[in-house]
């Protein structure tokens, strides 16, 4: 049985060979360090009218976060930049906050540049590369965080520190309080979800086994919107399996028409909902029947529920189980869920092009 395989800690350890597994373990103890190191950053800048995260992948996820967590505590708008250019409206009142794990992402040095001819605010979180070697040379207020890791991994070194600033710009109220609830939970889910729980008992390998040779088509909503991205992306790096997002109310407007009739589709796919108990009525009712609905064209339906208290508890809760459900997945697939070989050829391919010297270069200047 493929239960066997998940229960099985030799068969993961001989295929998960950078031992990401123990990223999702360590998870609590990650975010605390994150938190620790955040809690030496200085804050210098005034109050900004904007704030813009710069990032791409697991990079930019914690900026993603940030905004839905933040969307209802300050009135400051936070938008993710994924691009190489910042929007027009970027100015010297705007906070950008660039989050580049290996400080050397082409995108990411480019919306950087951007931001210091704009005369731009500017914070960075990296482990190094050209982001901090020129940020420390043009004075620019920075984080170092450990290196070493894949990015996806080094989240709670990139979102914590995020968090803990806008705490200390007096726009987060209440994070560390819900950080605090949050590495609490996280360390229960590590428990609950480790290698050491049989699949009968162990939500995540449970999750992983539905799944099995499908493709996971991942639904939230309100904070969940980013959740369900993040499950998405480390389907897409850790389990090498295609995946999909979207979010409630906007995906009853186009993508339950999708599922009218799939055809041979519908064994293809599946569908998770990210679920509160907490969820407010229009959305529970929203959810209930896209379930039917899905049900219907024969796709497996599966819930996820989230645990914890606080908005931030529950969301990095829900998020480390998509971690966890993505590594068993990637062994039932028999893949090593590190390596993003795909990503890798295609970053080779692209320094043909000098885009990115380019920009080094340029910033040499300034």
């Amino acid at each position: 049985m493929k239960s066997e395989i998940l229960d099985d800690k030799e068969k993961i350890k001989s295929l998960d060979k950078a031992d990401m597994i123990n990223f999702c373990l360590n998870s609590a103890k990650l975010y605390g360090e994150g938190a620790k190191l955040a809690s030496k950053i200085k804050v210098n800048y005034p109050k900004p009218e904007n704030i813009i995260v710069v990032g791409m992948g697991g990079s930019a996820i914690g900026g993603d976060l940030l905004k839905d967590w933040a969307k209802n505590k300050t009135g400051i708008p936070i938008e993710v930049n994924r691009e190489y250019q910042l929007p027009a409206y970027a100015s010297k009142k705007t906070l950008v906050l660039i989050t580049s794990y290996s400080g050397d992402t082409e995108e990411s040095l480019s919306a950087f540049l951007d931001a210091l001819k704009r005369k731009c605010m500017i914070f960075c979180v990296s482990s190094g590369g050209a982001l901090l070697e020129n940020a420390e040379r043009l004075k620019v207020p920075y984080l170092k965080v450990p290196g070493g890791m894949p990015p996806r991994a080094a989240l709670p070194y990139l979102f914590g520190p995020l968090l803990i600033y806008l705490e200390k710009m007096g726009l987060a109220a209440g994070a560390s309080e819900e950080l605090n609830e949050a590495l609490q939970l996280l360390e229960k889910i590590s428990k609950d979800n480790s290698p050491d729980k049989p699949a009968k008992e162990n939500f995540a390998k449970t999750l992983a086994l539905n799944i099995g040779q499908t493709s996971p088509a991942v639904y939230g909503f309100g904070v969940y919107r980013s959740v369900a991205m993040r499950f998405k992306q480390q389907f897409n790096e850790n389990s090498k399996c295609p995946a999909k997002w979207e979010v409630f109310s906007e995906l009853n407007h186009n993508e339950i028409v999708g599922w009218e009739k799939p055809g041979e589709l519908s064994k293809c796919f599946c569908t998770i909902f990210i679920r509160d108990k907490e969820e407010p009525m229009e959305i529970h009712s929203r959810i209930e029947i896209t379930k039917e609905l899905v049900g219907k064209a024969e796709l497996g339906v599966f819930e996820v529920q989230v645990q914890g208290k606080s908005s931030l508890a529950k969301m990095l809760s829900t998020v480390l189980i998509g971690d966890f459900t993505s590594v068993y997945l990637s062994v039932l697939r028999g893949v090593d869920p590190t390596p993003v070989k795909t990503i890798n050829y295609l970053k080779d391919m692209l320094m043909q092009n000098g885009f990115r010297e380019k920009v080094i270069t340029e910033l040499a200047k300034l």
